[in-house]
Order: structure tokens, then C-alpha cells, then sequence
């Protein structure tokens, strides 16, 4: 039976606690289906299908692309929607950081995405944009003062050192949300840039 699997950057737990706090107190004022803080993540491939033959090959092969990658630094702050914010489905925390340490969380992303499809287990063609998932909407909604106060919030800096291979089970979370367990761990290798 497939797996349904995703690549990941997951944020430092006290910058998850930092941006539940900010949310708590506003969660109320919005008609949204809110994601739990415990799943916070930056996805950065999504693999749909993954075969159980192919899932030694694939560990192994995120292993050498997060080798090839050096740590970098990034932070959340701000936010956005999809597909914009008139007609919003969904609402995220935005991610930042210098442009070299951007341009290595672009080149994570394309060295996972790049691994999954050596090892059988293509992600899905959608172009990476980095964002942690905050809430859905339950209809296309205008959230343009949702992003506006999600403007005024920022977190800490924080140091990525690795990527995470998470396995989801559909419905088996809090509230029939999805459920996350981390399969593997790929520490990034490189020292310096």
C-alpha cells in the first residue's frame, strides 16, 4: 500500500509556540478550520504515492541531498493566502531570510524533490512557494485583515540543520485532521557557503 509522505523543514519548537500564542487569542474572529501548531511545517516536496519497495532508496537518497546543503538561517513572518487574499482557501505564515539562505531553502526543496523522483516516488508538480499552513478557509473568503495582522508578527531567527520525512495518515489527527509521524531525519552537511 502507497504512502502518502512529504519533505520538510519544521520550525524550532518555542518559534511554534511564539506564533500559537499571537494566534489563541484571535482564533475565534475567523470562520477557518485553524491547523494544529504541533503540525507546523514548510513542506518542500510532496509525495502523494510513495511504494513501500521505494522507501530505503528514497531515505537514502534525501540523506545525500541534504548532505549537499549547508544550514541556513530563516524566520517566519508576515503571511499571505492562496490563491490570493479576495478569494482565500487557505492562509499561511510567510517564511524569510536573507536571499543566499533562501536561495538554499530553494535548493533543499529541489535536491528532495529531485531524490523522490530518482527513488520512484515523484512529488507533485506544484512550484515551491514556502509558507507554514495556518488555516483554511471553510469558502473562498477575503482575509486581506487576517494578512494585515499577521504583517505586525515575526519570529526569531532560527537555524535549519535538517529536513524531515513525514508520513501522513489522513483523519487519524485531532478532529479528524491529519496525523504527522516523522520517518526519517537528513541532516544538512555542508559547513559555510
Amino acid at each position: 500500500m502507497p504512502h502518502r509522505m512529504f519533505v520538510a523543514v519544521v520550525p524550532p519548537e518555542d518559534v511554534v509556540e511564539e506564533l500559537e500564542d499571537f494566534l489563541a487569542p484571535r482564533r475565534e474572529a475567523g470562520d477557518f478550520r485553524w491547523t494544529v501548531a504541533a503540525s507546523w511545517h514548510v513542506t518542500l516536496a510532496f509525495l502523494g504515492r510513495v511504494p513501500e519497495p521505494t522507501l530505503d532508496d528514497l531515505e537514502e537518497r534525501l540523506d545525500r541531498a541534504a548532505r549537499r546543503r549547508a544550514p541556513f538561517t530563516l524566520r517566519l513572518g508576515g503571511g499571505g493566502a492562496f490563491p490570493d487574499v479576495a478569494h482565500a482557501k487557505l492562509v499561511y505564515a510567510d517564511v524569510r531570510g536573507e536571499e543566499q539562505d533562501r536561495e538554499e531553502l530553494r535548493r533543499l526543496a529541489t535536491g528532495a524533490r529531485a531524490a523522490a523522483a530518482r527513488a520512484g516516488a515523484p512529488p507533485d508538480g506544484a512550484r515551491f512557494r514556502p509558507h507554514v499552513t495556518l488555516a483554511r478557509t471553510r469558502r473562498p473568503a477575503d482575509v486581506v485583515r487576517w494578512v494585515r495582522l499577521l504583517e505586525g508578527w515575526a519570529s526569531r531567527p532560527f537555524l535549519v540543520e535538517e529536513a524531515v520525512l513525514v508520513e501522513s495518515f489522513l483523519g487519524e489527527g485531532p478532529r479528524g485532521r491529519p496525523r504527522y509521524e516523522v520517518r526519517s531525519t537528513h541532516p544538512l552537511g555542508r559547513t559555510g557557503g
